[in-house]
């Protein structure tokens, strides 16, 4: 495994449409697993390939529950309403409020090419359309409400879930 390099907002490939996953291999494993130990390594929740250069369909999130791996995710459904603060591995030293669903069912491939689905509410509905986006070349600056600043995160009670929150890739 090795620690990748994540691209900021300034780059360009952010913005652009991920190509899907069509290769099942030990090498979509090691991008994978690199892509986890890079968002471990900087306190994420969440990462998408974009994030570090590679315009594929593949995201890594982990809200506390273990690792989750999403090729070519879909999102089938989704319902109810959730606004909180949000951040981005790619956006450092910022933060957004961002209404997302509340509840969202999500099809995908693992990284054995098998189609899953999963349903998922809460922190993890969040992260999953926060990390869909990305694949999509859309950044939570582009649909948040307002900025959130530093002088309010620290008048957060909640400080365990914001820190979740607002480490989510």
């Amino acid at each position: 495994m090795a620690l990748r390099q994540v691209v900021y907002i300034e780059d360009p490939l952010l913005r652009k449409h991920s190509r899907p996953v069509t290769k099942f291999d030990d090498r979509l494993g090691k991008l994978l697993d690199d892509m986890a130990e890079t968002m471990y390594s900087l306190n994420g929740v969440g990462l998408a390939a974009p994030q570090i250069a590679v315009l594929r369909r593949a995201v890594v999130m982990d809200c506390g529950t273990g690792i989750i791996e999403m090729m070519n995710p879909e999102i089938l459904e989704t319902s109810g309403e959730q606004e909180g603060i949000e951040g981005c591995l790619s956006v450092p030293g910022r933060h957004g409020m961002v209404t997302r669903p509340m509840n969202v069912k999500v099809r995908f491939q693992d990284r054995h090419g098998d189609w899953q689905e999963l349903e998922a509410e809460g922190l993890l509905a969040r992260c999953i359309m926060h990390e869909t986006d990305h694949l999509d070349g859309q950044l939570y600056v582009d649909i948040m409400s307002r900025e959130v600043f530093d002088s309010e995160l620290e008048d957060n009670p909640d400080e365990d879930e914001l820190e979740d929150e607002e480490n989510d890739a």
